[in-house]
């Protein structure tokens, strides 16, 4: 699946201070974001459970969910490395308060689904690109390059569906983004991927 490089989620950039209070505390964020993509792998499979018909969820979500029990597997391989545990999950505020937005009916509820998982994916990729770049254990750095570059391909994957599902899509996304915006400035910036 491949998107036209002429459009992108118009997201608001992360708050500068979001990198340095995440590598104050590098391994939390490390113990989220193995909780991020188990949950990631568990959205793609409810796709598929909830629309069987749509062969392209189908495809694309077993893939997905294929794609992100590896990211789980790698990270959980990280924080062994860095004799650290995964420890319990702590929830998610941003997920929940975006999912709040999403639709209760369909068709919306479909487009609405795909497009908050391409924010997720999104802002996703943008902060494991952001510790990329800071990271200085070069297995580490590499990790998280391949990762970032994972989620900028799961959010436009993630778009491709929801082009294919509503031709007003990118005025759903544009409204979408601007809720995220919203979320993110009123949510305190922890460490944590979101």
């Amino acid at each position: 699946m491949s998107l036209s490089n002429a459009w992108s989620l118009p997201l608001v950039p992360s708050d500068a201070s979001w990198l340095p209070i995440a590598l104050a505390d590098i391994d939390a964020v490390m113990r989220d974001h193995l909780h991020c993509e188990r949950k990631a792998a568990t959205s793609a499979l409810s796709l598929l459970r909830s629309y069987p018909e749509r062969a392209d969820v189908v495809e694309w979500t077993v893939r997905l969910a294929h794609e992100e029990t590896r990211h789980v597997v790698q990270v959980a391989q990280l924080l062994n490395r860095r004799s650290q545990t995964p420890g319990h999950d702590h929830g998610d505020d941003y997920a929940a308060a975006l999912q709040k937005h999403v639709r209760k009916t369909e068709p919306g509820r479909l487009l609405d689904r795909l497009l908050v998982f391409a924010i997720i994916e999104g802002r996703s990729a943008e902060r494991l690109a952001m510790l990329a770049g800071a990271l200085t254990e070069p297995r580490e750095r590499l990790l998280y390059e391949n990762l970032a570059d994972a989620e900028f391909r799961h959010r436009d994957g993630f778009l491709q569906l929801a082009a294919a599902t509503d031709e007003l899509w990118k005025s759903r996304a544009v409204e979408l983004c601007a809720h995220e915006a919203a979320i993110l400035a009123r949510l305190p910036v922890v460490a944590r991927i979101h």
